[in-house]
């Protein structure tokens, strides 16, 4: 069975919910991460990312983090069971941002493969929020066939109304809820396939993290 890949880029700002002019004017952007954050700890569950099927890495700027799959795909079609039609990962970060300091999800980058017969759609959907926050950030794409198969890159991005931002200065959780999900209702012997594509063959997340001051 041919493996496919794919890399879900997060490009991450600093926001306030629904922040004053006077509040982001007090807000000064770092292009580089401070050096006592820290991740503290990483938790995956779901059908899409199985225990032992996801690892993480911080790079050295601490501007990105990059979260590898292995078994993270969705199919339907004829002969097909249907619990293959739907996979999701439920990801938690710990994370410890140090006093003064705060970030937030700005942009998704979705890159991918998928392959859609006639009226079959593929859908993939993100939710980000950090523990016990209200405000949340939801993020969908959603393909239809035909499409014979192909490489696809789509951004989301949040306009700084509807970004998430990390309390300043907290020890938290980042949580990261998605799911990908192929739909053949409109054409039962149709069939499709979605999954997350990079040309190393791992299945990738990768978050990018913009710092400020707060």
């Amino acid at each position: 069975m041919r493996l496919f890949a794919a890399i879900t880029a997060f490009a991450v700002a600093a926001l306030g919910v629904l922040a004053s002019p006077l509040d982001l004017d007090l807000e000064e952007r770092q292009l580089s991460g401070p050096s006592a954050f820290n991740i503290t700890s990483i938790g995956v569950n779901g059908s899409g990312c199985p225990a032992g099927t996801a690892y993480y890495v911080l790079n050295s700027q601490r501007t990105a983090v990059t979260v590898t799959f292995s078994n993270y795909f969705a199919s339907a079609g004829p002969g097909i069971n249907i619990a293959e039609n739907r996979k999701n990962c439920a990801i938690t970060l710990g994370v410890h941002v140090p006093g003064g300091y705060t970030f937030a999800i700005a942009t998704v980058d979705y890159r991918g493969y998928y392959q859609l017969d006639w009226k079959v759609r593929a859908v993939q959907r993100a939710l980000y929020y950090f523990q016990g926050q209200v405000k949340q950030a939801v993020a969908s794409s959603t393909r239809w066939g035909p499409i014979p198969g192909k490489d696809y890159l789509y951004r989301d991005q949040f306009d700084i109304w509807s970004q998430v931002r990390c309390p300043c200065g907290a020890t938290t959780v980042l949580n990261l809820d998605s799911s990908i999900q192929v739909d053949n209702s409109q054409n039962r012997k149709g069939s499709g396939y979605i999954a997350t594509d990079s040309v190393d063959g791992g299945l990738k997340t990768i978050f990018n993290f913009n710092w400020w001051r707060c």
